[in-house]
C-alpha cells in the first residue's frame, strides 16, 4: 500500500518516471459506455483544440494544497464551474508557458514562483479541447490569490490528501452528444469538482499512486 500522504518529492519522483504515452482520443473513446454518436465522432476527427491547466499544489503550514478557481458566472463556457487555472494556447506557447500565463492572469500567481515539476497526459474533452495538465509547486507559503472577476468568481484550496483519496471520488456517467460518457466527481466542503477537472485529478491518483513508481 502507498502511504497515506504523499510527500512533494515523491510526487516528483513518480512525475519524473517513464510512462507509455497514452492517445487523448482513445482515452476518450475508452470512457465512452455503449454506442458511440455521430456527433461526438465528429468531434474527435477534428484537430484538438489545445489548451493546459495547472496544477499548482501550494505549500502551507498544515501540508500542501491544490489551488482552484471557480469561473465566473457570465463566460460562455462552463460558466461557475470549479476549475484548474488555465485556458488555450497561443501560438508559440507550450502547455507549461500557457498554463503559467493563464494563472497569473486569473488569479496572480507570478510564473517565477511556479517549480513546473512535470505534466500528465493529455486530456480530450467531449467539447473538442485537448487539455494538458502541468504540475507546479508553489513554495511560498505567503501566496494570496487575487482572482480576476472577468474571469473567475473565487479561488480555494483542497488538501493534497484529499485529491489523493480514491474513496472521495464517486463514479458515474452523462450524456453528451448523444453519448454516455464515464465521469468523476469529487466533493470537499460546499464545492463539486467534476467534469474535466475532476478526470484530471483522476489522472494525478494514477500516476502518483502507481505502485510501480520508486
Amino acid at each position: 500500500m502507498v502511504s497515506k500522504v504523499k510527500t512533494l518529492e515523491v510526487i516528483r519522483r513518480r512525475l519524473a518516471a517513464p510512462r507509455a504515452a497514452r492517445d487523448p482520443r482513445a482515452r476518450l473513446l475508452g470512457n465512452i459506455d455503449g454506442p458511440v454518436s455521430p456527433q461526438l465522432l465528429e468531434i474527435l476527427e477534428r484537430p484538438g483544440r489545445p489548451a493546459s491547466v495547472l496544477v499548482a499544489l501550494l505549500e502551507r503550514q498544515g501540508g500542501p494544497t491544490v489551488l482552484f478557481t471557480e469561473r465566473a458566472a457570465h463566460l460562455k463556457e462552463h460558466a461557475g464551474q470549479v476549475s484548474l487555472p488555465g485556458g488555450r494556447l497561443v501560438a508559440g506557447e507550450t502547455p507549461a508557458e500557457a498554463a503559467l500565463r493563464e494563472a497569473y492572469e486569473e488569479v496572480g500567481l507570478a510564473p517565477a514562483a511556479v517549480d513546473v515539476i512535470g505534466e500528465l497526459d493529455a486530456f480530450m474533452t467531449g467539447t473538442g479541447f485537448t487539455i494538458t495538465p502541468v504540475i507546479g509547486v508553489v513554495a511560498d507559503g505567503a501566496f494570496v490569490a487575487t482572482p480576476d472577476p472577468r474571469e473567475v468568481a473565487g479561488v480555494f484550496e483542497v488538501p493534497l490528501p484529499v485529491i489523493l483519496d480514491r474513496t472521495a471520488m464517486s463514479v458515474g456517467y452523462f450524456e453528451r452528444h448523444g453519448s454516455r460518457l464515464l465521469t468523476y466527481e469529487l466533493h470537499y466542503a460546499d464545492k463539486r469538482i467534476w467534469g474535466a477537472t475532476a478526470a484530471i485529478l483522476r489522472n494525478f491518483q494514477d500516476v502518483i499512486l502507481d505502485e510501480s513508481g520508486t
